[in-house]
């Protein structure tokens, strides 16, 4: 199957020239991906791979960017956080129609992540909750998302720390 995601990183200084950066990452396995550089010291690399599940395929990734790039620090593994509009395009619907059911099922449909002008939720989690009312979710986006989500979670986790004073823990959930 086929595999579309999307690996962010922050590059070191000894990446500065991204014309070797770009070399490196085709010459480590990555020729699958299009890579975007829209800010200084920034690397946006898009894959569209064949892999058996998406686990592999997003394994691989990591292990061919870590290859050519080694002092990079990934940032973010999408798609994962969305907007409204983001979710409907992924979805093939109006982003008022999204809109309606989440305002119309405000009970059951997942919270944000971040609720504010712009909310932004797990896609992974908006996806399921579509496909079990019935809405065509692609298998190969729910499975990339919920990978990326748990992996985002993950290294969010590490870089804070995990332990949390004894009178606060379990008072979050």
């Amino acid at each position: 199957m086929e595999y579309t995601f999307t690996l962010r990183y922050q590059l070191s200084d000894s990446n500065r020239n991204i014309d070797e950066t770009v070399e490196r990452l085709a010459a480590a396995g990555c020729d699958d991906a299009l890579v975007g550089t829209g800010l200084p010291g920034r690397l946006a690399l898009q894959f569209q791979r064949e892999a058996e599940s998406a686990d592999a395929a997003l394994g691989s990734a990591l292990a061919d960017v870590r290859a050519a790039i080694p002092d990079s620090r990934l940032i973010e593994i999408g798609p994962d956080y969305a907007g409204l509009t983001d979710v409907a395009n992924f979805v093939g619907m109006s982003r008022q129609n999204v809109r309606k059911l989440m305002l119309s099922h405000h009970a059951t449909f997942p919270p944000p992540v971040h609720e504010g002008s712009a909310s932004i939720w797990h896609l992974a989690e908006v996806l399921a909750w579509l496909q079990s009312r019935g809405y065509a979710v692609a298998e190969e986006l729910l499975e990339v998302a919920r990978l990326a989500m748990r992996l985002n979670v993950e290294q969010e986790q590490r870089r804070v720390g995990s332990e949390l004073p004894t009178e606060l823990q379990g008072l979050a959930s």
